[in-house]
């Protein structure tokens, strides 16, 4: 953790906070509109303060957090989840998300049809009039 003084860069941080593997992933993602400083887009070398509140899209995922603590040194997961926290709207959006995609994956079976299921298939169309 850094002093007030020291203000790393966006980059760094999100490296060191973990939301990126390498500091060249977060610099894309930034580059690439994928992350918002309350509400407007920021610039790979905008400093990050205590207070912050970030928008950060990560796959489907977008996570509102706010930073709380500053360091530009990678380190632990337990320690890097002490640099910021995420709001409760932002928990609850994702989890509610994530269930409407499971309920959107569960309309879709995992494997394709075997001969005994194409052939039930294929007799429920001829019962219908499908092709």
């Amino acid at each position: 953790m850094q002093t007030s003084d020291d203000k790393p860069r966006m980059d760094k941080w999100l490296w060191a906070a973990r939301f990126f593997k390498t500091r060249s992933l977060a610099k894309d993602a930034i580059e690439g509109g994928k992350v918002h400083c309350e509400g407007q887009r920021v610039k790979v070398s905008k400093e990050v303060k205590v207070g912050l509140i970030l928008t950060v899209r990560q796959g489907f995922e977008d996570k509102t957090i706010k930073v709380i603590a500053l360091s530009e040194v990678r380190r632990g997961a337990s320690e890097a989840q002490a640099l910021y926290e995420e709001t409760p709207e932002s928990v609850a959006k994702r989890e509610e998300q994530s269930a409407q995609r499971k309920a959107q994956n569960l309309a879709h079976p995992d494997h394709r049809p075997n001969k005994k299921e194409r052939r039930q298939i294929h007799k429920f169309q001829d019962s219908w009039g499908g092709d």
